[in-house]
């Protein structure tokens, strides 16, 4: 059996986007509404400027005091992400996060088209559910035992 493609494996496949001047409490309500874990930076048409995530809502503005109401996306993102075809190979995709060290890789179709974020949590669906059921359930044993 074929190896499954990022585009394949992505559960959202809509593309979560704000413009650079949007603020980081912007983001956050989107990203939640969205239950999604990043938020493209585009610049009109779609020019990705950069990607903003989780966590780098937590080290890059709460960490630091930052005012949500006050921050943009330009001041945080990451920019110029690393993007991936449709096409490629879940295996690849995730051998890439882990050498760059991170988690979301927006995918480019033909034209430039952005079509989607290939997140780690859409590598291993079935293994990653079973580890969060494993884990929570050590966090209760381990609540029970003190």
């Amino acid at each position: 059996m074929a190896e499954r493609t990022v585009f394949q494996s992505i559960s959202l496949k809509h593309v979560v986007s704000l413009g650079p001047r949007a603020t980081v409490r912007e983001a956050a309500g989107v990203m939640t509404r969205a239950n999604c874990s990043s938020v493209l930076i585009l610049e009109p048409p779609n020019s990705l400027l950069g990607i903003v995530t989780e966590r780098d809502l937590m080290t890059r503005v709460l960490a630091k005091a930052l005012d949500p109401e006050r921050t943009t996306m330009r001041e945080i993102m990451t920019p110029n992400p690393v993007c991936v075809p449709p096409d490629t190979r879940v295996s690849d995709a995730v051998l890439i996060m882990i050498e760059k060290g991170f988690r979301h890789l927006p995918i480019i179709g033909p034209a430039g088209k952005i079509i989607g974020v290939f997140s780690v949590r859409d590598a291993l669906p079935r293994e990653i559910g079973t580890a969060l059921n494993q884990a929570e359930f050590n966090e209760q044993v381990n609540d029970v035992l003190g």
